[in-house]
């Protein structure tokens, strides 16, 4: 996939560089003589420097078999080793583990209320028709 994505690239610059060569081409034929002589020199200094770019880049693929190149850092054919598989776990590992850490302080936080409120209906001093009253544990509530 990796290769693909790279042919891909070079492919779109070589489209790009044809088409900025044509456009240059095209304005270049009224151009006085010194100018277009410049313009030369800068294209073959241009391409020079583009093959040694090319070069380098690919200095970096050793041939390891019959039709198959592999990365001189190695790993899987994928692109990533031990530690790019175990860096791309981490943020999954991380997400469970706080979403257990909230699930477990909000269960907390439910019973230290449903605690505050009994503890409020056992301590205070209220007739019987009180409790039978729908609105009483929000005056509890919101009468702390």
């Amino acid at each position: 996939m990796t290769n693909s994505l790279q042919n891909r690239h070079d492919i779109l610059q070589e489209r790009f560089a044809l088409k900025a060569a044509s456009y240059l081409s095209a304005g270049a034929a009224d151009l006085p003589y010194e100018i277009s002589e410049r313009l030369r020199a800068a294209r073959v200094q241009a391409v020079a420097k583009r093959k040694v770019g090319k070069v380098q880049a690919a200095g970096g693929i050793v041939h390891s078999g019959p039709g198959s190149a592999s990365l001189l850092w190695g790993g899987s054919g994928d692109g990533l080793g031990w530690w790019g598989r175990i860096g791309s776990v981490m943020p999954l590992i991380a997400l469970v583990v706080g979403m257990l850490t909230i699930n477990s302080i909000q269960n907390d936080n439910r019973a230290q209320e449903i605690a505050e409120v009994d503890a409020a209906l056992l301590v205070d001093d209220l007739p019987p028709a009180a409790f039978s009253d729908p609105g009483f544990v929000q005056f509890l509530k919101t009468n702390r």
